[in-house]
């Protein structure tokens, strides 16, 4: 039996540092495991960035959908609900983020513990993040 591995962003302009995130996510979850991404909305987005995505969350979903690496999309539309909630009710084993976040505050970001993860038996794994290539690059370079 494979583990469920739980991913999130915003995936806009998607390129192949997303696709490596995933793939990796599928390598730990494995064969027989899911791959669940909870993707930010366009109002949370414009809320937590400041500005609007170029492609629409129904696309990004699309796109998502479509990758071979997952399983599933969740919308994360950042509401009041804790983070929390949604990993319990996934029953997630593993929670992945890029290795980018490791110098900032992913834990405030996602309303969790390191304790309430270790009480849940849920690791907090980074994947190393692809150098050269984000988004915002692409969007500079447009």
């Amino acid at each position: 039996m494979g583990l469920r591995v739980y991913t999130g962003g915003t995936f806009d302009l998607f390129h192949a540092g997303h696709l490596n995130l995933l793939k990796r996510c599928r390598e730990i979850a494995g064969v027989k495991g899911q791959v669940i991404v909870s993707l930010n909305t366009d109002q949370f987005i414009e809320k937590y960035k400041g500005k609007k995505p170029l492609i629409s969350y129904e696309d990004r979903k699309a796109i998502l959908e479509s990758c071979r690496y997952v399983d599933s999309v969740m919308e994360n539309y950042g509401g009041e609900d804790s983070k929390e909630s949604i990993i319990l009710a996934q029953l997630i084993d593993v929670v992945a983020i890029g290795s980018d976040w490791a110098r900032k505050d992913y834990y405030k970001q996602m309303n969790f513990t390191q304790d309430w993860l270790d009480e849940q038996g849920i690791s907090l794994i980074y994947i190393p993040y692809t150098k050269g290539i984000s988004s915002t690059s692409i969007k500079q370079k447009l």
